[in-house]
């Protein structure tokens, strides 16, 4: 059990590695977008061991609440959860002209990027919730906030919350052919819901579904890009 949670973790980023080498247009989006999330994995201290308390490298996570895992894992989904949708149905990135950029819609553009980590920090502050539903919550409001200025991502936000899903629900599904204990193990599920979907946490896949939402939709907004048809 040791090993498990770090080769989980290097078979999401070789999913990601194998994107990268084979759709050379995706190169640049991917990389962004993955230095971006990289570092939300340093936020590993506030789910161990309130949501979970996974075996780690040198046994980091039990010793600090950091790990290695964690930081390879958030590079690894935010480079493919950004890309996810395009892959399924071809699509283009065209830059959004600047005279455009200045319509009402987009004067809450800098704010509206931060939604998530605010309803992130409010809940956690000013409730007892669990953080992994205070992730999900932000995530699923920075969504909705998304939406208000991108209204033309609603297909991309909501489809790529689906696909996210689907693929996390399938890459977590791996883990329990070999490991069918592990989420018994060492999820707390005694500060959780307790619902598993075929052994899969509800949670986990609550945060797939959030994640997929947000982080497909956030490298158009944040680079001012919008999707358009391979002809």
């Amino acid at each position: 059990m040791q090993y498990v949670w770090f080769i989980w973790s290097l078979i999401i980023l070789i999913i990601w590695t194998i994107i990268y080498v084979y759709k050379k247009d995706f190169k640049k989006e991917m990389l962004k977008m993955s230095l971006i999330t990289m570092p939300f994995g340093l936020t590993e201290p506030l789910f161990v061991p309130e949501y979970w308390f996974p075996p780690s490298l040198f046994n980091l996570a039990e010793n600090t609440g950091f790990d290695i895992e964690s930081i390879i894992f958030s590079f690894a989904i935010g480079g493919i959860g950004t890309v996810l949708y395009r892959i399924i149905f071809k699509r283009n990135l065209l830059e959004i002209p600047h005279t455009e950029r200045y319509h009402q819609k987009h004067k809450l553009h800098i704010y509206i990027l931060f939604v998530p980590v605010i309803v992130f920090i409010v809940l956690s502050v000013f409730t007892a919730l669990n953080h992994i539903y205070c992730g999900v919550i932000a995530l699923f409001l920075g969504s909705l906030a998304t939406l208000y200025c991108r209204p033309d991502l609603k297909g991309k936000i909501w489809v790529g919350g689906v696909l996210f899903s689907i693929l996390y629900f399938i890459y977590f599904g791996s883990i329990l052919l070999f490991y069918p204990e592990y989420v018994e193990l060492y999820w707390n599920l005694d500060n959780l819901t307790h619902l598993l979907v075929l052994g899969v946490p509800l949670e986990e896949l609550l945060f797939a579904f959030t994640f997929g939402m947000y982080w497909s939709g956030l490298y158009e907004h944040l680079y001012w890009r919008k999707l358009i048809k391979i002809n």
